[in-house]
């Protein structure tokens, strides 16, 4: 009982730490190209999901801001990369990237053309992208989109290069049968993933309830913060023979 007790405080402290970082989350730049993002070696992490999704109010969420993302009341009008910054106010150790949304049929074509294109350039081929959070409406499951989108991370998540979370957003609308109806749905679609190398996880969420809000914030935060590798003991002398 006593080792149980250490580790559910362990976990609630990872989780506090987590949610601290990203609290610090504060709004950067916004780009419509990928080489108005900023330079260097920060890793960034995509939020990317169809435009009602709930991918802004994750992000307000994590941050414990009403409005640090913002939520369109026309889905599909943001045509831009929009960053974040996270970690200490001085010295960012991290980005959130918040991409624009997809499958929304009204708008106008040429720009839903170009800002898609955009946002493939970035999955593909941007060398600060270390993770992807991928947001899927649980009540829907993976579309026909969100399947090519996956499509599009997948060989980068294979050889471990990017890592994946899926989070089955609106949770609280399903009972609890239709969560893990959810969640099987889910698993079955990125067992296609398994590799010895990728690191691809799923959790259920709903921002309002804080379903799996604790557990986003710490999987974010292990992304940008592995462990520090621990130094390798010196070889020993070999030992003279008498």
């Amino acid at each position: 009982m006593a080792e149980s007790s250490r580790n559910a405080a362990a976990v609630s402290q990872d989780a506090r730490t987590a949610l601290a970082w990203a609290h610090n989350a504060r709004f950067l730049t916004t780009a419509s190209k990928l080489d108005q993002l900023p330079q260097g070696d920060l890793v960034e992490i995509a939020f990317v999901g169809r435009s009602n999704a709930g991918k802004s109010t994750a992000i307000n969420a994590l941050a414990q801001r009403r409005q640090l993302a913002f939520a369109s009341k026309t889905p599909g009008r943001t045509q831009h990369i929009n960053l974040f910054a996270l970690g200490p106010k001085d010295e960012p150790d991290a980005y959130l990237a918040d991409l624009p949304g997809y499958g929304y049929a009204t708008v106008e074509r040429n720009a839903k053309l170009r800002w898609q294109q955009v946002m493939a350039d970035y999955l593909l081929i941007r060398r600060n992208l270390g993770g992807v959070v991928l947001l899927v409406d649980s009540r829907l499951g993976f579309t026909p989109l969100d399947r090519q989108l996956l499509e599009f991370v997948a060989p980068r998540v294979a050889n471990g290069e990017v890592k994946l979370l899926v989070a089955l957003t609106k949770a609280d609308k399903l009972n609890r049968k239709e969560q893990q109806a959810s969640l099987d749905a889910a698993s079955a679609v990125l067992g296609e993933l398994t590799t010895e190398a990728a690191d691809v996880s799923m959790l259920l969420f709903s921002a309002p309830k804080r379903i799996g809000l604790d557990d986003m914030a710490t999987t974010l935060y292990d992304w940008t913060h592995p462990p520090a590798a621990a130094p390798e003991a010196p070889a020993s002398d070999p030992v003279s023979p008498t």
